[in-house]
C-alpha cells in the first residue's frame, strides 16, 4: 500500500474505478472522470501485480479531500479499504493537510464511522447514491 508510483499503477487503478463505479455502480464516465486525476495523490494496493485498492487525494490548504476510493469486490470485507484509510491520512498529514474531508456512500460509511470521520449535513444524492459529507482532523 503507497503512492503510485508509475503511470501504469495509476492507469491500473483508473481501470480498477471504473469497473466498480461504471460497471458495477452505474456511474457515469464523465462523473467518475472528472479530469482532476493529473494533480492528485493515487494511493495504490497492489496485490500479486494487481492493483486492488485505491484512493486518491487532492490536496488544498489545510485540506486533503479523500476520493475514489474503491476496492475490488473479490477483496471487500478483508480490512484493505479501512488500511487504505489509514494510508490515505497518513499521506495527507506527511503533505500538510490539518483535515481529511469527503463524501462517503451510504453503503460504505461504517468504514469512516470507525476511523473516526463524523459526518457533516444531510445524505444527498450524488450519480443516483446516498452520500453524506464527512470530515475527520489530523494529528501528528
Amino acid at each position: 500500500m503507497r503512492q503510485a508510483r508509475t503511470q501504469d499503477e495509476i492507469e491500473a487503478a483508473l481501470r480498477l474505478r471504473y469497473a466498480v463505479f461504471c460497471e458495477e455502480q452505474g456511474v457515469t464516465l464523465e462523473a467518475e472522470q472528472d479530469g482532476r486525476d493529473p494533480e492528485a495523490t493515487h494511493l495504490v494496493v497492489i496485490e500479486a501485480g494487481r492493483v486492488i485498492g485505491t484512493c486518491r487525494l487532492l490536496i488544498t490548504p489545510g485540506v486533503a479531500r479523500l476520493g475514489r476510493m474503491v476496492v475490488s469486490p473479490e477483496r471487500r470485507g478483508a480490512g484493505v479499504g479501512s488500511a487504505l484509510l489509514a494510508e490515505a491520512e497518513r499521506a495527507a498529514l506527511e503533505a500538510g493537510a490539518q483535515a481529511v474531508r469527503l463524501n462517503a456512500q451510504i453503503a460504505a460509511r461504517a468504514v469512516y464511522d470507525r476511523a473516526g470521520y463524523e459526518g457533516e449535513g444531510e445524505v444527498f444524492m450524488e450519480e443516483g447514491i446516498e452520500h453524506v459529507t464527512m470530515g475527520k482532523p489530523l494529528r501528528a
